[in-house]
């Protein structure tokens, strides 16, 4: 039986980074779940849930993953998990939602406050400065489950929030 762990690899970002860690776990007949990867600033993590063969060793998946070349200054944890990789329905993309203006402190916060407002959850989000000619641009896009009878609701205020943090706001419903 196989067994359920949480791997993620934190390090200089590079080409072909992934190809190499996933070809690797392909070839240890790990099966990839939920899969994450970006890049923050010069460093890149990848993360995934994973279930791993029962005959192979957690340890033996950070070693191999390891041994992997441009890996030296690379942090690999590969943590046995209780909990299951497929995630609830709340857990599921139904809008994505993206934010631009200038940078200051407290826009995620801000944003993130109005989600929770609305029983939301943030499946994913990311956010970049973006350098420009006066002051860096700061990008905030999430993926995010709005319970469907509260959606309206929820984009209205986003919207609002967008407004008064003079920030442009645009949404998208994801069909699924």
């Amino acid at each position: 039986m196989a067994k359920n762990a949480l791997i993620t690899v934190i390090g200089p970002d590079r080409q072909g980074l992934i190809a190499d860690i996933a070809g690797r776990l392909f070839d240890l007949n790990v099966n990839l779940g939920d899969t994450t990867f970006a890049v923050l600033g010069e460093i890149a993590e990848f993360t995934c849930l994973a279930e791993i063969p029962e005959q192979i060793g957690l340890a033996d998946v950070e070693r191999e993953l390891a041994g992997l070349d441009g890996m030296a200054d690379t942090k690999i944890t590969v943590s046995g998990l209780e909990l299951g990789h497929v995630h609830a329905e709340s857990g599921h993309i139904t809008h994505r939602i993206e934010m631009k203006g200038s940078d200051r402190p407290g826009v995620v916060a801000r944003l993130s406050e109005v989600f929770g407002q609305f029983g939301a959850n943030i499946v994913r989000m990311n956010s970049e400065q973006v350098p420009g000619d006066e002051r860096n641009l700061y990008v905030t896009r999430f993926a995010v489950w709005i319970p469907e009878r509260r959606a309206d609701a929820c984009l209205a205020t986003l919207a609002n929030t967008a407004g008064e943090l003079r920030m442009t706001f645009r949404s998208e419903v994801v069909d699924g």
